[in-house]
């Protein structure tokens, strides 16, 4: 089958309003979204008057004023300093400044008004109309391993961040401490102790920009204790497989399952002493790992020699039956523990960590990689002494549980041609598709129709056209848009089928 025609837009569906994924006041970026404000003074503009042509110095400051509204180093409706303090700081008389702000007015790019602040004036038609149009807004936010925005308990964090702003050392606002806040190590330790049954103790928790940052450090760690090749999981996360390759490592595939990593191949690599796997619940395929495969995967490391980085981003969310234990608590000198705040509260807190083995404790903390804001790390820290943490936990995880399963009911009826993969758990499912379907085709439809949804095929290492599907997140998708945003899916991936899936006839023919 070919690219999917634009007749996509055809079928009638439910629109969702733009307030059920976005706050009520428009979140769009505009070069200048407060024209009237003082906020958009630009007293501190550079200008470069040597680098205008010989003139007078009021020709030269026009030409570089020019310069910077064009280059937009002076956005629309910035404000100019008054000519007075412009003149004091260029050391030269106020009339250049006064006639230099004329010129530029006569020509359309100042707006200067009796008794206001002269100004950068708004682009002209014809510079907004050859300007790259802006992007579809999205509509369904199906991006999986995304938590919900929406939720995030902004009251709660802002008490933190006040009291860690009142009541906070003074080192929270200098540079941060090797290997990380002591305060947040120590809840850190004991939140992994607690409801992971991890093997944590303050010293063996170093603090990292996310779990990205996490496996940055211990590939740089790896690489320089002599290891050069990680096994990953096929199909994995891509961002975690360009780190390894960032940090001079091969990058070894290795199929998963339905039961997660496949072990048994792991011999196929001869000299193979580190593997990074996702145990709780894989992205993209949402497997757990099984107890037979935990138990091969530990034997596997003792007699290679091996470390294992385990990703344990999602296990927070489990819906059915009780969490499995962390591999770090059944093997913590040969496991490394990852987790982050990215999929518990959101990804701009930027902050993750990792349980590190002792024996590797010298080389982790000694990576040279930008550690998270102090001020931050405290915050945080505040937000779990007080129980915030746990309680956000809780709620989420009710709301995801509620989600997933409308979700799961309306892709049943709506797609009963698509297999839903992954247990009952995380931020994600996997809809594996017919074969005849192209889901990259399903995919671009969907993202020009505002739906963001991802391609199974950008998980893998080589793609797989004989076994499409879509990689569906639910975490940030409100409850209200569950249903829409199915109906938007199988319109699309319907048009792909025979006709007589799309119009409900058996598949077969009836025996005579």
């Amino acid at each position: 089958m070919g690219a999917l025609p634009q007749q996509t837009r055809t079928f009638t569906v439910t629109p969702v309003a733009p307030d059920l994924l976005y706050p009520p006041r428009s979140q769009a970026p505009r070069s200048n979204p407060r024209p009237n404000e003082r906020s958009n003074l630009a007293w501190d503009v550079f200008l470069d008057l040597d680098a205008q042509p010989h003139g007078s110095l009021r020709e030269r400051l026009t030409a570089a004023l020019r310069a910077a509204i064009r280059a937009g180093r002076l956005a629309p409706g910035a404000v100019l300093p008054p000519s007075r303090n412009l003149a004091v700081e260029l050391r030269c008389s106020r009339w250049a400044v006064t006639e230099a702000y004329n010129q530029l007015a006569v020509e359309g790019h100042l707006e200067a008004r009796q008794g206001s602040a002269t100004r950068v004036c708004a682009p002209t038609p014809q510079a907004t109309e050859s300007s790259t149009p802006a992007p579809a807004p999205v509509r369904y936010d199906l991006a999986p391993g995304r938590p919900d925005l929406r939720a995030f308990p902004n009251r709660r964090w802002l008490e933190a961040l006040r009291s860690t702003m009142v009541t906070g050392a003074l080192t929270d606002l200098a540079y941060p401490q090797v290997g990380g806040n002591p305060t947040l190590r120590e809840l850190i330790a004991d939140y992994l102790r607690r409801s992971r049954g991890a093997h944590a103790g303050a010293a063996d928790v170093v603090i990292t920009n996310g779990v990205t940052g996490g496996v940055a450090r211990a590939c740089w760690a790896l690489r320089n204790a002599g290891i050069t090749a990680l096994a990953v999981e096929d199909p994995g996360r891509p961002q975690l497989r360009k780190v390894a390759a960032t940090q001079g490592l091969e990058v070894v595939g290795i199929p998963v399952d339905d039961e997660g990593l496949r072990v048994d191949h792991l011999a196929r690599h001869p000299g193979l002493r580190a593997v990074l796997v996702t145990p709780a619940h894989q992205l993209p395929s949402g497997a757990a790992m099984s107890s037979a495969r935990r138990a091969a995967l530990l034997s596997w490391a003792h007699a290679a020699d091996a470390l294992v980085l385990e990703d344990d981003s999602y296990a927070p969310f489990r819906y059915g039956g009780r969490p499995a234990r962390t591999l770090q608590s059944l093997d913590p000198d040969r496991v490394l523990l990852l987790g982050s705040t990215s999929t518990t509260l959101a990804p701009a807190i930027g902050i993750g960590w990792l349980l590190c083995p002792r024996a590797w404790a010298p080389q982790l903390t000694a990576a040279c990689f930008p550690p998270p804001s102090g001020l931050i790390q405290a915050t945080l820290a505040r937000f779990l002494e007080t129980g915030a943490y746990d309680r956000h936990l809780l709620t989420s995880r009710n709301r995801y549980r509620a989600r997933r399963t409308e979700l799961v009911e309306h892709l049943a009826a709506a797609l009963p041609e698509a297999r839903i993969g992954g247990a009952d758990a995380g931020l994600h499912l996997v809809a594996h598709l017919p074969a005849r379907i192209k889901s990259a085709a399903v995919v671009r439809s969907l993202n020009r129709d505002g739906v963001r949804i991802s391609d199974l095929d950008t998980y893998r290492i080589r793609p797989d056209p004989q076994a499409p599907g879509l990689v569906i997140g639910y975490g940030n998708l409100p409850d209200a848009a569950v249903e829409g945003a199915v109906e938007r899916i199988a319109a699309v991936v319907r048009i792909g089928l025979p006709i007589r899936h799309r119009i409900g006839l058996p598949t077969e023919r009836p025996r005579t």
